[in-house]
């Protein structure tokens, strides 16, 4: 099984990247040195992670020291729904490149389908009532040939969508002259997405699964929002388990394997070093066909999706909502 992906753009992913969503300046930059130790090259980030900066600095660190090359590190970031807007599509990225110390990104990825306004600096601008400050006028069509243009800059290699449902990427596959080489949505046992996957290979789009291993750190985002939801535990499922021993791999790794036998990439996120490097340590195994069907029976379909983002008060109000 090998462990780069190629995308549609001519350059290759990396299996099995560094998730850094939800993580602290000084956590990240620890276990970012811990991933690039480990031998991870493919690092995901975003505008709205507010981590860029950091990322920039161990990246910087390594870069300078001559440890790593700039063409062996594959890393991406995103553009943020107060960017999608095809006047502010350029900004966003070279804020980003900037944040990073990058000339360029490997794959550009617009968030989220629906877009936000912009009120100063705010990455989640809200109304006096508390619900987030819609724009409703995303332009998926004019947003893409913004996104293209940053491809013909040479500011991004690759560039592609995270969240679109199928009708909105075949909208923009219909106009577009670059057409998207990634889709990264949430994916994992318990919401295997297999209409989706089914779509994106058909026209040669490379899945990226983020929350490939549930994710239970977005419980605080639901809290805070005032929203009960029950997280699922992956990890202590009873037949992830029993997968785990046979192979003598941790639950993770199991959970891990599982996506990257079906051609996708995934980005698990840790700051556990330990845990960090077995994620990446997924390559000296191979699950029989008999536990890859016993595995497929824990997908729950639609019921499994844990991130809808209803923690944005008033985000199904907006007509790109893709859920």
């Amino acid at each position: 099984m090998t462990s780069l992906l190629k995308l549609s753009a001519g350059a290759s992913m990396p299996v099995i990247g560094f998730g850094t969503w939800q993580a602290s300046d000084a956590e990240l930059e620890a276990a970012l040195e811990a991933a690039l130790e480990a031998g991870y090259r493919h690092i995901d980030t975003a505008y709205v992670y507010e981590n860029e900066a950091a990322i920039g600095r161990v990246l910087a660190k390594w870069l300078n020291s001559g440890k790593v090359k700039r063409e062996e590190l594959f890393i991406v970031t995103k553009l943020p729904p107060a960017g999608n807007h095809p006047d502010r599509v350029e900004k966003y990225l070279k804020r980003s490149l900037d944040n990073l110390g990058l000339d360029y990104v490997d794959l550009y990825l617009v968030h989220v389908p629906f877009g936000f306004l912009e009120k100063g600096e705010d990455i989640h601008p809200v109304e006096s009532d508390g619900n987030i400050l819609l724009d409703k006028s995303t332009n998926h069509i004019n947003i893409w040939k913004a996104m293209e243009a940053q491809v013909d800059a040479g500011l991004a290699k690759s560039i592609g969508l995270s969240n679109f449902n199928i009708s909105q990427i075949k909208r923009v596959l219909q106009s577009a002259r670059i057409p998207p080489s990634n889709l990264q949505v949430e994916l994992h046992a318990f919401f295997q997405q297999k209409e989706l996957v089914d779509f994106c290979k058909e026209h040669n789009i490379i899945v990226c699964a983020y929350a490939p291993l549930g994710s239970r750190g977005t419980a605080k985002l639901y809290e805070r929002a005032g929203i009960s939801k029950d997280f699922p535990d992956l990890l202590n499922n009873p037949k992830v388990l029993e997968v785990a021993e046979k192979y003598g791999k941790t639950p993770a790794q199991i959970l891990l394997r599982h996506i990257v036998q079906r051609g996708i990439a995934a980005i698990p996120k840790s700051t556990n070093p330990d845990r960090i490097q077995q994620n990446l340590q997924i390559h000296d195994f191979e699950l029989s066909s008999e536990d890859v069907v016993s595995l497929n029976k824990l997908d729950q379909g639609s019921d499994g999706r844990i991130l809808d983002f209803r923690f944005f008060k008033g985000i199904k109000n907006h007509p790109e909502y893709p859920f």
